[in-house]
């Protein structure tokens, strides 16, 4: 079943569910098209907010953690994905190295591994882990929760090549989002398969540009489906060069802030949304130490900015680039805790989703943080086909096609962002 929805059922979100299932053939053809001009990211996932009256993404990973909270019922669909991504990109293909992140302690991403290795096993690959940790020296033998292990492999390096103690792959896949920085081993390896590509790392990746390239894409969706594109799209300003420590840069947040609040303000207005409106800063490079904050009146910011100072001083990182984007509240909940849809991709395919759930935080906060929960129960049936004709909002197999809708347009918008900051890019005069 669909979580129900604390707002009521008949509001706009079930007016796009409507609109979306009648337009399903103009849709696929869409992406279809797109996906002839345009390459996807290898794999991707997207958090969505469904705040009753619009359903935006708010992130976009493209270095995803948590294949192992897709229901077992998924698994087909993304094995058949990973072979025709495989297929595309390397036909020939027999050795996947597979780099993990260097923490390896969490059994929850231990489960995201054990998930991906099985995947790309039944894909018809031979699978080994090879660790960027330079302590690493030996083969380390990890075990799972459910008994099982995984081995992970100290990486060797050749003058072009990447790979482990016999073990010459001809793809590597990055399972680390790179946000400490490109390591050297990673680099100049240009008779192999690196994917993502080392420039959706988070050392070049910024979120101001991939919502700049969603907006885009909403924008051409919007005008597909004869919609507003604000019911889909999170409205953002960017500020760069913020040093909070001696205020340069405040006076910019505050503006940007307010006039963003403005805006949200008469969109809630023209709706007749009985809300207050809110902002989230975080910064704009990625995870960050720092977290995430949610403002509802630009005179907050000194208060945020006192934090950061005192979090500084203490060592911590400093706040140099930020994004201010719209909040999008979430009225999902499961068992009476706060929830938001997460739906996973491979290539261009949708391969499932789970809710990410937080009992200890609100509507209007960041649900990705220490104490979430996974339930992947709730798109148990993700994988029958939509049901057009069904009344909105009473249908699963409707909303997670909704889901993957948007979750498919966040991707597009990734391969947008991926292909204007790519440093080998072709350059026609």
């Amino acid at each position: 079943m669909v979580p129900h929805l604390i707002t009521a059922l008949t509001g706009p979100i079930n007016e796009l569910e409507a609109r979306i299932l009648d337009s399903m053939p103009a849709i696929e053809r869409w992406f279809r098209l797109e996906w002839m001009e345009h390459t996807p990211p290898f794999y991707s996932a997207v958090d969505l907010r469904n705040a009753g009256f619009k359903l935006a993404p708010v992130d976009t990973n493209l270095y995803p953690g948590g294949f192992g909270s897709l229901t077992p019922e998924m698994l087909p669909l993304a094995v058949q994905a990973a072979m025709a991504a495989i297929e595309k990109i390397c036909p020939e293909a027999k050795n996947l190295l597979l780099v993990p992140e260097n923490n390896t302690r969490s059994t929850f991403y231990l489960t995201n591994l054990q998930r991906l290795v099985r995947v790309f096993t039944q894909a018809g690959l031979n699978v080994r882990l090879g660790s960027l940790d330079p302590e690493l020296k030996t083969p380390k033998t990890l075990r799972l929760p459910d008994g099982s292990e995984l081995v992970v492999e100290p990486l060797e390096r050749s003058q072009r090549r990447l790979g482990l103690k016999n073990f010459d792959p001809c793809t590597i896949l990055l399972n680390n989002d790179l946000s400490e920085g490109t390591p050297k081993v990673l680099e100049g390896l240009h008779e192999q398969y690196l994917l993502p590509p080392l420039h959706a790392g988070w050392g070049h990746r910024r979120k101001s540009r991939h919502f700049q390239s969603y907006e885009d894409v909403a924008k051409k969706y919007a005008k597909l489906l004869g919609m507003d594109p604000w019911l889909i799209h999170p409205m953002f300003a960017h500020c760069g060069e913020v040093d909070v420590v001696d205020d340069a840069g405040l006076d910019c947040m505050k503006t940007h802030a307010d006039a963003l609040l403005g805006k949200v303000r008469r969109k809630y207005k023209e709706y007749g949304i009985n809300e207050k409106p809110f902002v989230v800063i975080k910064a704009d490079n990625g995870p960050s130490e720092l977290g995430i904050c949610t403002v509802r009146d630009a005179k907050e910011l000194d208060a945020v900015c006192q934090r950061v100072r005192q979090k500084a001083a203490a060592g911590g990182p400093v706040l140099s680039d930020v994004i201010i984007q719209e909040g999008v509240p979430t009225y999902e909940r499961i068992n009476d805790a706060v929830a938001e849809p997460v739906v996973y991709m491979i290539d261009r395919y949708v391969v499932g989703g789970f809710y990410r759930v937080h009992a200890e935080r609100g509507v209007d906060e960041n649900l990705n943080a220490p104490g979430a929960s996974f339930v992947p129960l709730a798109f148990a049936e993700g994988h029958h086909l939509p049901r057009p004709g069904e009344r909105p909002g009473a249908s699963a197999p409707n909303r997670f096609y909704m889901y993957g809708v948007i979750g498919r347009l966040a991707m597009l918008a990734a391969s947008y962002e991926l292909e204007a900051t790519d440093p080998e890019a072709e350059v026609y005069e």
